[in-house]
């Protein structure tokens, strides 16, 4: 293993650390690779928002309080893809380095507005900036709908500390 610098229910967990967006690893310019002769898997953390369907689908390879947090030896490509695949930010990509299926484009675009957070979208997706320049091209992605985003037009998970609220409390 080597590491490199450079359709489920998505459940945001309350307990994302506080701050973490103001760590170093979490530059927009960071991209991490971790690898072996079977897959490589990227991870972005400008774009993770800690919705933890990796550390929930596979905790033997996806482990944040490990280091590195990703270790492809602990699981087969096939499981690795799979839970990768369950990424709603775009954070996690896979690359097949053993003939196996490569990470697929969705035929159409979904969007899934989650309560108190972001929208969820898949698909083939190209976002442009308002200077008409490419900001990212992508198969998942989280928009920010609170306005408190510091990485816009993208999430940062920023709804949690700011207390943005999609649904109505009790009467």
């Amino acid at each position: 293993m080597t590491e490199q610098s450079g359709g489920s229910t998505h459940e945001e967990p309350d307990d994302a650390p506080e701050g973490f967006r103001e760590q170093p690893r979490y530059a927009p310019t960071v991209e991490r690779v971790y690898a072996n002769d079977r897959i490589e898997v990227t991870w972005e953390p400008a774009f993770c928002i800690h919705v933890a369907e990796c550390l929930r689908g596979l905790p033997a390879v996806f482990d944040n309080q490990r280091r590195p947090w990703i270790i492809v030896d602990n699981g087969s490509p096939d499981e690795i893809g799979e839970v990768v695949e369950r990424c709603p930010t775009g954070a996690l990509h896979f690359r097949r380095r053993d003939g196996g299926p490569q990470e697929p484009v969705p035929e159409e675009t979904l969007v899934q507005e989650r309560p108190n957070g972001p929208l969820f979208v898949r698909g083939k997706i190209r976002i442009f900036g308002q200077d008409r320049n490419l900001l990212r091209e992508d198969t998942r992605v989280a928009f920010c709908r609170c306005g408190a985003s510091q990485n816009k037009p993208f999430c940062d998970g920023s709804h949690r500390r700011v207390g943005f609220r999609t649904t109505r409390g009790p009467a």
